[in-house]
């Protein structure tokens, strides 16, 4: 028996394979959009996959379980609360199979989602591992705000709240101690809100140092749980609904993206994504483009940002970027919003202007000053005494409450996020002069702190 396990940086998403020796058969879980790197393992261990499992219809990725199934003829397991569209074979407590000495089985764990599972992998009637998806994480458990409108099932958050405190009590603490714990998402998913860096565990050890796993009644855990969840971004119940569907095969999709020679005239009132450096960006663009950096987190960013029904053009540095902010705009399922992929920009007439960081030192009351961190970060971590907080992803709807009395400047907490913010705002406020607090942020931190 093998466990592999598969890691996407950007998304902070683990996926497996579980390898069966001696059938030479394969048992995918939560597998990410591009199905390429489990026909390589499987091609690696001269090994065919047989099934794929998805422990929930994911929010903040698209999966490639059906396109996996209709390529290898393998059989998709999923809980029956789904509601899937696609062919496949329920999947629920009380069901298990067999590869070979390995035997599978479910455990409905709601609270994340109603129709969450939990795999259970045994080896000769030994209880191995726990795939816990977005249930139970290293050091956390999963967020259960995500399901109130979308899926086929929906549940308010208090409710999936109760029902985590009883999946983890009653069905995961249960298992022996030794038993390996291996979640869908590790530290930066926006599944959860304090991830830990590991990417595995054991029951026992969660039990000794996961705070959500201490001796507290319900109605506690419900208020923790419930408090301070990070931001929702606008793809989420999208992908909830690709998933429950079933996304198109990856790579013809990807294919299918216009790709536009440089300088090519796009079409007014689209929205234009410009993933250049800010710095470039600053210097000129096109009116109204969104400076969203190709580095970053970029897929959740832009899935924070632009809705799923808004089409918007593509552009990159180069060839190398460009192919790569496209397959990772695949991994959100926005790569159909594409409405044209091209190198460089083809205006250059827009530009913002540079903040004189000395002078906002020794004036910072001359500014108006726009945070758009997250609500948290803003309440727990103040930089500037006075500032306005709207979170980056409200502050397209947002943008007209901000005061035009002063220049305007906009800060996060590193600068990636700031250059985005800043070109949102500044087509808002014509007539006011918005800067970019940048990198620069880092040095009032430092004195912030000192105080």
């Amino acid at each position: 028996m093998k466990i592999e396990q598969f890691e996407d940086k950007g998304l902070a998403h683990f996926s497996y394979a579980i390898l069966s020796e001696c059938a030479r058969e394969i048992v995918l879980i939560d597998p990410a959009r591009d199905p390429q790197p489990y026909y390589d393992y499987a091609r690696k261990h001269e090994a065919r996959i047989i099934s794929v499992i998805e422990t929930h219809p994911h929010a903040d990725f698209v999966s490639s379980h059906r396109e996996i199934a209709e390529h290898t003829g393998a059989t998709i397991r999923v809980s029956k609360l789904l509601g899937a569209d696609y062919a496949h074979e329920a999947f629920d407590e009380g069901q298990e199979f067999s590869s070979g000495k390995l035997t599978l089985r479910a455990l409905n764990t709601p609270g994340h989602s109603p129709d969450s599972i939990t795999i259970i992998l045994s080896r000769e009637g030994r209880d191995v591992a726990a795939f816990t998806g977005d249930t139970l994480f290293i050091g956390d458990v999963g967020r259960p705000d995500l399901r109130e409108k979308a899926g086929n099932l929906t549940a308010k958050r208090e409710e999936l709240a109760r029902q985590m405190y009883h999946s983890l009590r009653d069905k995961l603490l249960p298992l022996a101690g030794d038993v390996l714990v291996y979640p869908a998402h590790g530290a930066g998913s926006l599944c959860g809100k304090a991830l830990s860096g590991a990417s595995s565990s054991t029951i026992a050890d969660e039990k000794f140092s996961n705070p959500m796993l201490r001796d507290m009644s319900e109605q506690e855990f419900v208020q923790e749980l419930l408090a301070d969840q990070p931001f929702i971004p606008k793809y989420f119940g999208h992908d909830v609904a690709l998933n429950k569907a079933g996304a198109p095969a990856y790579a013809p999709s990807v294919e299918k993206v216009p790709r536009l020679k440089s300088g090519t005239q796009l079409a007014e009132g689209v929205l234009v994504v410009d993933s250049r450096p800010e710095a470039e960006f600053k210097q000129g663009h096109v009116a109204g483009a969104l400076n969203i950096q190709q580095g970053g987190k970029f897929e959740t960013w832009l899935g924070s940002i632009i809705g799923p029904e808004e089409p918007f053009y593509l552009l990159a540095a180069d060839e190398a970027t460009l192919a790569s902010l496209i397959t990772k705009t695949a991994k959100i399922g926005y790569e159909g919003l594409i409405k044209g992929a091209l190198v460089g920009s083809p205006a250059e007439d827009a530009k913002l202007p540079k903040i004189d960081v000395a002078q906002f030192r020794q004036h910072p009351a001359d500014y108006t000053i726009v945070d758009i961190r997250n609500r948290v970060e803003h309440r727990d971590e103040p930089i500037f005494e006075g500032a306005l907080s709207i979170p980056l992803p409200e502050l397209r709807e947002r943008a007209h409450e901000i005061p035009t009395d002063k220049p305007v400047l906009i800060h996060c907490a590193g600068g990636y996020r700031s250059a985005a913010g800043t070109s949102i705002v500044a087509p808002v406020l014509a007539g006011t002069q918005v800067f970019d607090l940048g990198e620069a942020v880092k040095s009032f931190q430092s004195a912030t702190a000192r105080h």
